[in-house]
């Protein structure tokens, strides 16, 4: 006998509080002049749901599953903690595998105009400018999928609540968020590109033949004057493109490169947590199990059970 379910579609509000209007794709709207939050809701299982915006959007996801179907990639799960950059005019189309009335799948797109967009890249240019002059700071005209780190969620956050607020700076606050999210995205591109193709711009980028040095001498004690010179940049100028592409120092990207090399060492049933600790360059185990768990938020044994359960 199929189970009844208990709860009245007509009794349910959405996101924001109000009356819901549609089972699929529910949306609520709230504008601002250089850009547009969407919030969709969907509490039915659906297919091929079509959707293009008028101006590039980021969509985030909250809760939920999606599949994505984006030319010219195959489709795949959308989840929390992913976004998704997407041109303006670029038709998806999507699936709700898992949605129903008592776990509805949200998700946010917010649309950027162009213009807005183009200021603030050229204003970023003439004073924050690159660490090659000839790769320029630039919203790249493609989609790509983005596992969001903490300040990225963090920063999604702020702009739902900031729109969502009631007070006369309102405009301003939004205007400055949109600007850092802006910023981060393509802070965002710069240190995938350079982390994922690094070998590709070692003649071209002074960073990327740094982080392939540090790759290449992870188990040594790398003094930052050492990397300074192989960059032939002064400390200060060095600190300040680094922090500028990767969002993130080179003292504690050193740490994450280490961290990295640790959990492939991990999951190998062969090695043993020692092994992964002075493999990977630590000198102390107390010291690689406090910046594991400062990095992964698990102990480096915890994440060892978990990969063999797997």
């Amino acid at each position: 006998m199929k189970k009844r379910s208990l709860v009245n579609p007509n009794e349910l509000t959405n996101v924001l509080g109000g009356r819901l209007d549609r089972l699929v794709e529910n949306k609520l709207t709230l504008a601002h002049d250089h850009a547009e939050l969407h919030l969709y809701e969907t509490f039915q299982r659906a297919s091929l749901v079509e959707l293009a915006f008028e101006a590039p959007v980021l969509t985030s996801m909250l809760t939920g599953k999606k599949v994505m179907h984006l030319d010219p990639l195959q489709p795949f799960d959308y989840l929390p903690g992913e976004s998704l950059l997407i041109p303006a005019q670029k038709s998806m189309k999507i699936d709700f595998p898992e949605a129903d009335l008592h776990n509805p799948t949200r998700c946010m797109a917010l649309t950027i105009s162009s213009d807005f967009i183009q200021e603030t890249v050229s204003s970023l240019n003439e004073t924050q400018p690159r660490a090659e002059e000839t790769g320029g700071w630039r919203m790249d005209d493609v989609d790509y999928h983005l596992h969001n780190d903490f300040e990225l969620n963090s920063l999604i956050e702020k702009i739902i609540r900031v729109f969502r607020e009631n007070n006369s700076l309102k405009p301003i606050f939004i205007d400055i968020s949109l600007k850092e999210l802006i910023l981060r995205l393509m802070q965002t591109r710069v240190r995938n590109v350079l982390l994922t193709e690094t070998r590709q711009h070692l003649n071209t980028h002074r960073l990327a033949y740094v982080i392939e040095y540090i790759r290449q001498n992870l188990t040594r004690n790398l003094s930052i004057n050492e990397l300074c010179n192989k960059a032939c940049l002064s400390k200060s100028h060095f600190f300040r493109l680094f922090k500028n592409e990767l969002g993130l120092s080179p003292v504690q990207f050193i740490l994450n490169e280490r961290i990295r090399l640790a959990k492939q060492i991990l999951s190998n049933p062969a090695k043993s947590i020692t092994d992964a600790c002075y493999e990977s360059g630590f000198n102390s185990l107390t010291h690689f199990s406090s910046a594991f768990r400062s990095v992964e938020r698990v102990s480096p044994r915890e994440y060892k059970q978990l990969r063999i359960k797997s």
